[in-house]
């Protein structure tokens, strides 16, 4: 479970390293949490030092996310529960369409009933 000012880890190429969530954008006016799948509102905090004049994302930054991994339970219909250890995020442009060409770790099918199977396709597994 995600809320605001929760730091995560950008699980993608795009050049960003941690982020701050800002806002959730969900429907309901007092949304609290966060979990995968949601679409969140994010300030990049840290940039990846290798590559800092070839990245898409500065510091200050503010972008739209993803949630792709969280730290609490998740848990499918069919009675199996997982969790992963971080919580990640893969950044997005205003169109909703991912911002790197690639997601460095698995992601969970949940993201492909949300419409983002760019995502799924980008990344290495899918759990």
């Amino acid at each position: 479970m995600i809320q605001i000012q929760t730091l995560l880890k950008v699980a993608d190429n795009s050049g960003g390293k941690l982020v701050r969530c800002i806002k959730i954008l969900k429907k309901g006016a007092k949304t609290r949490y966060a979990k995968v799948g949601d679409i969140i509102v994010v300030s990049v905090q840290q940039i990846r030092a290798k590559n800092k004049l070839t990245s898409k994302v500065k510091k200050g930054d503010v972008l739209f996310g993803v949630i792709v991994q969280t730290r609490s339970l998740l848990k499918r219909s069919s009675g199996v529960s997982f969790c992963f250890n971080q919580n990640a995020v893969v950044l997005l442009n205003k169109q909703f369409k991912p911002l790197a060409s690639r997601i460095l770790g698995v992601v969970p099918t949940e993201l492909r009933n949300n419409k983002f199977s760019k995502i799924i396709s980008l990344s290495l597994g899918v759990i």
